[in-house]
């Protein structure tokens, strides 16, 4: 049976961020995922700089070989009015390809790499875990997104969850398509629905485009969605039918039942529940839950209690009360929604609350 300190199940930002954070730690980590990288992703895919700072990736570096869509600004607005422009006149956020992005990050992270291996079965064994009958590890961590098969060991225990649900497709578009798509890489499109209970997004990265709709109230999403492309449409974005949408899931910080750690066991990224409240955005949320994981882990000096990980547990609390906290402190939610058309043609409130505070996170430490 081989042996390792910590086994990481989920190839994705998570998981390689924990595995980069341990690379020093001499611990011997493995990461499994059910897929080879490089490995299809629909995603959005945006990043902060605040992600490149933290996995001290040079911009200009890994825009030799990747896609790394400057965007300098944004078009808001609601679906069926009018969006306003707000330009910052310098990159505030990149444009990824989640396909290149994840691989880039799985190549360098330093971890012995298990790929293409479902996890089957998952048991504790002493003050350790036994994975698939042939890994013995002391401590798992679930970076296996909202799905992680890890996740279920400490989900639903208090009461049911209630994800966002979306659809979204990429797509690479041919020359009839760049000629009728109006969306601009520097300048993603994001339109929302006048419930405020979700958004849609056009995000352009290079000849690139992704689209797609989440909604907190997943009832009539299709119809939504179908709504939103048909806005897409007569507002003259794009002129053209895109690719079947397909489905995925995710929980917002606050809403999830799991515990985010236990006994030898944490959960980082969507696993534990940790997009951020209003945009939806993962990928930084993953990153950072990552790397405190690495940090949590290398302090516990080999004794992998849960009581070992609370400071990981608060840390990821903290996060999210802080970004309640500023947001509670800008306009009250309830009064957002009531009059939600009218503030999304407010230039001050699109940039310092929909773009500042929600997607950009610019004042978050």
């Amino acid at each position: 049976m081989d042996s390792c300190d910590v086994l990481i199940v989920g190839g994705g930002p998570a998981g390689s961020s924990c595995a980069w954070g341990l690379r020093n730690s001499g611990l011997n980590v493995v990461i499994l995922d059910r897929q080879f990288f490089p490995r299809d992703k629909i995603c959005g895919g945006w990043i902060t700089p605040a992600t490149l700072r933290n996995l001290e990736i040079d911009p200009d570096e890994y825009a030799q070989k990747c896609v790394l869509q400057p965007i300098t600004g944004f078009r808001v607005g609601s679906i069926g009015s009018s969006a306003l422009e707000t330009d910052y006149g310098a990159p505030v956020s990149y444009g990824i390809l989640r396909r290149e992005f994840d691989a880039y990050l799985l190549e360098r992270c330093g971890a012995n790499l298990l790929l293409g291996t479902p996890l089957a079965r998952v048991d504790r064994s002493g003050d350790g875990w036994i994975v698939n009958d042939r890994i013995r590890a002391r401590v798992v961590v679930g970076a296996g997104g909202h799905f992680c098969p890890v996740a279920r060991l400490v989900a639903g225990r208090n009461g049911a969850e209630s994800p966002v649900v979306a659809q979204e497709t990429e797509f690479e578009m041919d020359g009839r398509q760049r000629a009728g798509c109006r969306v601009r890489g520097d300048k993603p499109e994001l339109y929302f629905c006048s419930d405020m209970q979700g958004y849609g997004w056009c995000f352009r990265k290079g000849n690139v485009l992704n689209i797609g709709l989440g909604r907190a109230d997943p009832h009539r999403l299709s119809a939504h969605v179908a709504g939103f492309l048909e806005f897409l449409s007569s507002a003259g974005r794009i002129s053209f039918d895109v690719p079947a949408l397909h489905g995925h899931a995710y929980l917002l910080h606050g809403t999830s039942t799991r515990n985010a750690v236990a006994d030898g066991l944490l959960l980082v990224g969507d696993a534990a529940g940790l997009a951020c409240p209003q945009s939806g955005e993962g990928i930084r949320p993953a990153v950072e839950s990552g790397l405190l994981a690495a940090k949590n882990i290398a302090k516990a000096n080999g004794i992998y209690k849960r009581q070992a990980f609370d400071d990981y547990r608060m840390q990821i609390a903290a996060k999210h009360q802080a970004a309640i906290a500023r947001i509670g402190r800008l306009l009250p939610p309830q009064w957002i929604s009531s009059i939600a058309k009218q503030l999304l043609k407010k230039p001050w409130f699109v940039r310092d609350v929909v773009l500042d505070e929600w997607f950009l996170a610019s004042n978050r430490p």
